[in-house]
């Protein structure tokens, strides 16, 4: 048997709205629903491209009417936005639960091994590196997991701001930081990894893993002498 709770919310305008979320069968349907539009719109991305792939085609290959497809998401660019989010996120996630099982310290090291295992998954999987690194802008990047997660690994927000937090070494802007490791990873990644250029990736890590911990010293605040 379904549950349906609905829950009254007051917004700051102290309008009154309702909000209605179903469970058991219904939620797990939908969940269906949905991972299968975004498992179908990768598919069809990284074969065919976003410009020549329609909500048709996915919603038809998905096996779900075209109007369930504006349950969950805009139009074909809002999906790839969330499906550019959810791929990072799980790239990320995989990389964290190694280093858990790490005794590294320092943030500087963590973020270092992060990126080395990022690599390898990148290394294992062009096809996903070649979407991610392609659509993955700081924007979608901030504003899909930084921001507001994927509700399915809504870990992330938590794991970036607690590494931080736990952190003996303060950063001047945490964002910025993040930003410029991205942006360096993803380019990197990129081009070494699918076209060894300027050289194969295993030959470039050493100055890729300099450039990021020369990037976080510079972020570092120095504590002044009392």
């Amino acid at each position: 048997m379904n549950r349906v709770h609905i829950r009254t919310e007051y917004t700051q305008s102290g309008k009154r709205g309702i909000t209605v979320k179903a469970n058991g069968k219904t939620a797990a349907n939908k969940k269906l629903k949905k991972d299968a539009l975004l498992n179908t719109a990768f598919e069809l991305y990284t074969r065919e491209g976003i410009q020549n792939t329609t909500i048709s085609n996915i919603a038809e290959k998905a096996g779900v009417a075209k109007g369930t497809f504006y349950l969950y998401f805009k139009d074909k660019y809002d999906l790839r936005n969330r499906l550019i989010a959810r791929k990072a996120s799980q790239v990320f996630m995989l990389a964290d639960r190694s280093l858990q099982e790490t005794d590294l310290e320092t943030l500087e090291d963590r973020i270092v091994f992060l990126a080395d295992h990022i690599i390898s998954q990148f290394s294992r999987d062009p096809v996903l590196l070649r979407f991610i690194s392609k659509n993955l802008s700081w924007g979608i990047f901030k504003s899909q997991i930084l921001a507001a997660g994927d509700e399915d690994d809504g870990s992330l927000p938590a794991i970036i701001e607690e590494a931080f937090r736990s952190s003996k070494v303060r950063y001047k802007n945490p964002e910025v930081m993040i930003f410029m490791i991205i942006e360096l990873l993803s380019s990197c990644c990129y081009s070494s990894i699918l076209y060894q250029d300027p050289l194969p990736i295993e030959a470039l890590k050493p100055y890729l893993f300099d450039s990021i911990r020369s990037i976080m010293r510079q972020q570092e605040i120095i504590p002044t002498a009392e």
